[in-house]
């Protein structure tokens, strides 16, 4: 059992130090506050600059994308324009005019070259104009034209399949008396669709040949009319000249290739007669314009053609229409379109340069949220990590562990909790070792005592006579005391503590208190007075537990108050004023109007109350001395208006007369009758409680408590006198249990001194309900 014993401890101290040594390990990052503090922020910087990104490219990208849209639009206008210029003028000669007037529309700079980048016209401004960039915008050529480009075109006519602009119309540009000749043909023609009813209008193309357009383009429905259109579709002396040089350049071609020649009509088909019906022709693409001319009707045989011959005869017709038109278009010519500062059209995309911008910039914005959330976590958990290695000090035994504190925000406010605390608990710690020791001090002696008794009486050398028993039960009850506080305590902290309220009478509990602590106050040479202020209402409590409570505030009282002091024992209802007299010998009790009988001394004490402006009680106390002297004098001194605003009674000296064996009067209001015997009066205030609760005070005379120890009174374990060798004595613990036993009946404990001139204990508890 020893051994056994003997490692308890060990193993103890072992699992305290095993546990000390988990506790100090580090928490793991992604547990820890600043491991979350980081990942929220990492996460939420994240989602940011997504969003961010996606929102600026989605946003950014249709900005450049309209942006490049009405480029575009004006880069076609552009192209479409010079193109129409080229398909109509054999050189660039005095096409500076149309560049710069296209240049203020679009508010771009215009460039045109040759192939070999010799400038024709520049709209730029400078005198020296920056380089052109090195790629070209688009080339203008009417022969080979730039689909994209042509297609964004709202002004031009469209591309053939050969790619020759439809305005390049060459030798089939009409003369204007052909053109006369002809308009006149198609307005009759109309006017005549127009009387059947189908909707007709004149339209002029490029080379100047009018064509009847019908509205819904219904051919089918002019068939039924009796509107004849021969004439009008019929080619011109021009036309017929340019269409047999046209002929005779594709059919070279087919030679050249082994194939047999064809024979083109007005609108470049091949293969039948004119006069056969349409559809069964095949057509080349070719500019409507040029449809626009019949050739003369095919005096070959109708033959059959094969796939492979319509695709070499539309590729000769085509090289033959560039041939034709080669010396009535300019040149092909560069195009260059931009700013006025060089650049050429704004243009976006997620190429994989753009996304490593992007990229770079989130995982900057990122990094530098990262970091700044590392440098306010880390100012948030250092206070934190204070507080944690501060509260495993005070586990391990530092008694008054504390961290620093700045700053006002929670964290602040939280360490200052944790000194206050820790400040609290040390102070307590050191008021239970003090207790320990003052109660293992406080059983000694008695134990001590009876154990030496016992001893003598074991060995003969004391008689156990009835004053040896009482001796050692004095010392039992002492004993009993110290036991029965601790268990009140302990009960009170549990919640244990049980009270069975019953209907006291409050006066009649304060007289039986006086009575049985009168012994003790007597043996001190302490004077005690209970005075009932008028008629006190009864309370609903516990007698045994409100005795115990009075008693130990009258105990206490009577420890601290020197020889030739006064304790006073007070009861009142909130707001009520004194009125009332009880006599018993040996005490004094005082009221609004009281009076004190001797017992045969000589000389006469009488007491009245003094005035009060702001205390819950008032007190004035007035001593007269008579002992048959012709004269006397009395005086009445209160509490000094420090001792809780108390002010002084007035003080009076009269003259005394003898009546019978003596009287004089003195205090103001004073008498004195036989031997001995006086009267005093007084007046008593009301209570500043609020209506309805019943105070019980204890007031004394004795050393007061210092201002800077009044909080902690009640506090277990604290006493004022700090030496082992106490004069006062007590366990340390009867001023909280009087403070649990008022909590417990639903009331409060408080106490008001004034260092050497007294001190003052009330204990406040509701009164009984009012009645309807």
């Amino acid at each position: 059992m020893r051994r056994g014993r003997e490692a308890g401890p060990d193993s103890a101290r072992k699992g305290r130090g095993a546990g000390r040594a988990r506790s100090r390990s580090r928490v793991p990052l992604r547990r820890s506050l600043l491991g979350r503090l980081l990942g929220v922020s990492a996460l939420v910087a994240a989602c940011s600059v997504a969003a961010t990104a996606w929102l600026a490219v989605q946003t950014t990208s249709g900005a450049i994308r309209q942006e490049q849209g009405r480029n575009l639009a004006a880069d076609a206008r552009i192209y479409d324009t010079l193109l129409g210029y080229a398909a109509q003028n054999p050189t660039w000669n005095g096409v500076d005019a149309t560049v710069r007037k296209l240049a203020e529309e679009s508010g771009r700079r215009i460039a045109l070259t040759t192939q070999s980048r010799q400038p024709l016209a520049d709209s730029a401004t400078a005198e020296v104009p920056p380089s052109l960039p090195p790629q070209a915008s688009a080339v203008v050529d009417p022969l080979s034209v730039d689909a994209v480009l042509a297609a964004r075109s709202t002004e031009g006519q469209g591309t053939a399949a050969d790619r020759i602009d439809p305005r390049a119309v060459g030798p089939f540009l009409l003369p204007a008396a052909e053109r006369t000749e002809l308009r006149q043909l198609a307005e009759r023609h109309a006017i005549c669709l127009n009387r059947s009813g189908i909707a007709a209008d004149v339209v002029v193309g490029p080379s100047g040949r009018p064509r009847v357009q019908m509205v819904g383009n219904a051919p089918e429905r002019a068939l039924s009319t009796k509107c004849e259109s021969f004439d009008l579709d019929a080619p011109t002396r021009t036309e017929r000249k340019a269409l047999d040089a046209l002929n005779g350049l594709a059919d070279a071609c087919l030679e050249r290739q082994g194939r047999e020649g064809v024979r083109l009509d007005q609108n470049l088909f091949w293969g039948d007669q004119v006069t056969e019906p349409r559809q069964e022709r095949r057509p080349v693409p070719v500019p409507e314009d040029a449809r626009e001319a019949r050739a003369a009707p095919a005096v070959e045989p109708p033959r059959e053609f094969t796939g492979e011959d319509d695709r070499a005869i539309a590729s000769c017709v085509g090289t033959a229409r560039s041939e034709q038109l080669g010396s009535y278009v300019a040149s092909p010519a560069l195009l260059f379109i931009g700013d006025e500062g060089g650049a050429t059209v704004p243009g976006f995309d997620l190429s994989p340069a753009n996304t490593a911008k992007i990229a770079g910039a989130a995982a900057l914005v990122l990094a530098l949220t990262v970091g700044a959330s590392v440098l306010a976590g880390a100012r948030l958990v250092r206070p934190l990590h204070a507080l944690t290695g501060a509260a495993q000090r005070m586990r391990d035994g530092e008694e008054s562990a504390s961290v620093p504190v700045s700053g006002d925000d929670e964290i602040a406010r939280l360490a200052a909790a944790f000194n206050d605390m820790s400040a609290h608990r040390a102070r307590l710690e050191e008021q239970r070792r003090a207790m320990v020791s003052d109660v293992a001090h406080e059983l000694r002696t008695p134990l001590s005592n009876i154990r030496g008794w016992l001893e003598a009486a074991q060995d003969g050398l004391a008689d156990p006579d009835p004053a040896f028993v009482s001796s050692l039960l004095e010392e039992a009850v002492q004993l009993q005391h110290i036991i029965d506080d601790l268990q009140d305590l302990a009960a009170a902290d549990a919640g244990v503590l049980r009270v069975h309220p019953e209907p006291v009478r409050v006066g009649e509990l304060l007289v039986q208190v006086a009575a049985a602590h009168q012994a003790r106050a007597d043996t001190a040479e302490v004077t005690l007075r209970v005075a009932a202020d008028g008629p006190v209402p009864e309370v609903a409590a516990d007698p045994v537990r409100l005795r115990q409570a009075v008693g130990n505030l009258v105990s206490n009282a009577v420890r601290h108050t020197p020889a030739g002091g006064t304790v006073t024992l007070r009861a009142y209802g909130g707001g009520a004023a004194g009125g009332g007299a009880v006599s018993r010998s040996g005490a004094v009790f005082e009221g609004g109007s009281g009076t004190d009988s001797g017992s045969g001394s000589p000389t006469g004490r009488g007491a009245g109350s003094g005035s009060e402006s702001a205390s819950p009680t008032g007190r004035g106390a007035g001593a007269g001395a008579g002992a048959g002297f012709p004269t006397g004098h009395g005086s009445g001194a209160g509490f000094p208006p420090e001792h809780g605003g108390r002010s002084e009674g007035a003080a009076g000296y009269g003259g005394g007369s003898r009546d019978g064996s003596g009287s004089r009067s003195g205090g103001g209001s004073g008498s004195e009758a036989g031997a001995g015997g006086c009267s005093g009066a007084g007046s008593g205030a009301g209570s500043g409680y609020p209506p309805g609760d019943v105070v019980i005070e204890v007031a004394d005379t004795g050393t007061g408590i210092p201002a800077e120890d009044l909080p902690y009174v009640f506090d277990r374990f604290w006493r004022a006198e700090k030496s082992r060798s106490r004069r006062t004595g007590g366990s340390g613990l009867g001023l909280a249990i009087v403070r649990k036993l008022a909590e417990a009946h639903g009331g409060t404990a408080d106490a008001e001194s004034t260092e050497g001139e007294g001190s003052v204990f009330s204990i406040r508890l509701p009164g009984p309900a009012p009645t309807p």
